[in-house]
């Protein structure tokens, strides 16, 4: 039985993250096969053992605004999540509903979402890659991409893309998600990188080293509990921008701790025009 929140001891560790080598070459991931004689990813990979804080019992201390990613608490009425048309009709909602209520947002629009289980082949695992899941093109054109005729009036105001994250099966000992402080951060440190797929081409967001990040998590998060992640924000005004996150080998995990399950909601968010 996992203690209470309010009693439970910080599990501050070290782990190894895996960033990327900035080189010359533009990188690149295919999802699907390659074309011949491409490789489907050219990145260099680059690890680095870093500190990664317990924020447990500090949640109040972090914001989408200050650090860029934030948890707090968020049932659900899902049964089953790994049922997608449950998740379009119930979950889709639950998560608009409670962006709208949460960011004072007047409009949100769940566009796609993400199952993963480290037990299951069949479905995609844990990502050990420090990442943002869009840049500063990416992210209106996926508005564009959504939203059609009415996106360039949208685009005119503030809008932003947040991902909300929560285990399917708790507590999360396996493979929890690590969260980067917006403030030990800059914009040269993000590597724009491609995302290949089919018949479209995505970018997202690889990163270099620098030994100024500050790392956090939250340790034994339940299924009641949500990360929100701010993926892009157009406001200039000096709040964070953008959070980059990865999944980790937790050394304080049990050898017999459950795979990871969870699941990964992307929202484009607008906010009304005097905000």
């Amino acid at each position: 039985m996992p203690l209470d929140i309010a009693t439970r001891r910080q599990q501050t560790t070290t782990a190894e993250l895996h960033y990327l080598i900035r080189t010359a070459e533009r990188p690149a991931r295919y999802v699907k096969e390659p074309p011949p004689g491409v490789p489907r990813w050219n990145g260099i990979d680059d690890p680095h053992t870093v500190l990664i804080e317990d924020a447990r019992g500090r949640e109040s201390e972090f914001t989408l605004d200050r650090n860029g990613f934030a948890l707090i608490k968020a049932p659900t009425s899902v049964a089953n999540f790994y049922d997608p048309d449950e998740i379009k009709s119930v979950y889709y909602p639950e998560v608009e509903q409670l962006l709208r209520e949460t960011l004072g947002a007047s409009r949100v629009v769940v566009f796609d979402h993400n199952v993963r289980n480290g037990g299951r082949s069949d479905l995609p695992q844990p990502s050990r890659r420090v990442h943002n899941d869009h840049t500063i093109n990416s992210a209106p054109r996926r508005v564009r991409d959504h939203l059609g005729a009415e996106a360039e009036e949208l685009l005119k105001h503030r809008f932003g893309i947040v991902n909300v994250w929560r285990p399917i099966r708790g507590p999360v000992l396996d493979s929890p998600l690590a969260l980067c402080d917006a403030r030990s951060f800059t914009d040269d440190d993000l590597i724009a990188s491609d995302l290949v797929y089919q018949h479209v081409r995505g970018e997202t967001s690889s990163v270099e080293f620098k030994p100024g990040h500050r790392w956090y998590y939250f340790s034994e998060q339940q299924p009641d509990e949500v990360i929100l992640i701010r993926v892009h924000d157009s406001a200039t005004d000096g709040r964070a921008r953008l959070s980059f996150h990865t999944s980790f080998e937790n050394p304080l995990a049990p050898k017999d701790a459950p795979p990871r399950e969870s699941i990964e909601v992307r929202s484009l968010v607008f906010f009304p025009p005097n905000a």
